[in-house]
């Protein structure tokens, strides 16, 4: 396993509770997959595990190199759970593509929060030699 990319961002749960605030389902609908929200709706911190899915969707954007451009969306982009609690991402679309195009084998995501931050990391590894 050879690591060839890595994405961390760190986002403020008042952030994402001020855009759903602000926006109400158009930013929840936009940004995260049904899964996604019916996870984090029934935990005792749901905003806070929200920013943390929002974090670790903006490091794979990172570790993609692309952003918001080339035609990825958020939904894309999703943060699922293993029985354990181990958070896992899977891709689709224009994200998943470009990470067969880049010879991505996993993406290992670590995701981290507090009452006011969220923070995740994502980390790309393939099997070919560089």
């Amino acid at each position: 396993m050879n690591v060839v990319a890595h994405g961390i961002d760190m986002v403020e749960c008042s952030r994402i509770a001020e855009s759903i605030e602000r926006h109400g389902e158009r930013f929840l609908n936009r940004v995260f997959t049904l899964a996604e929200r019916d996870y984090c709706n029934v935990r005792k911190r749901c905003i806070e595990h929200l920013a943390g899915r929002f974090a670790a969707k903006e490091a794979v954007m990172k570790l993609l190199g692309t952003g918001w451009a080339k035609g990825v969306t958020w939904t894309d982009i999703e943060v699922r759970n293993e029985t354990t609690g181990q958070p896992r991402i899977h891709l689709t679309g224009i994200s998943k593509q470009l990470a067969d195009e880049m010879g991505f084998t996993e993406i290992l995501i670590s995701i981290s929060h507090v009452s006011s931050h969220a923070i995740a990391s994502a980390i790309a590894s393939t099997n070919q030699e560089q």
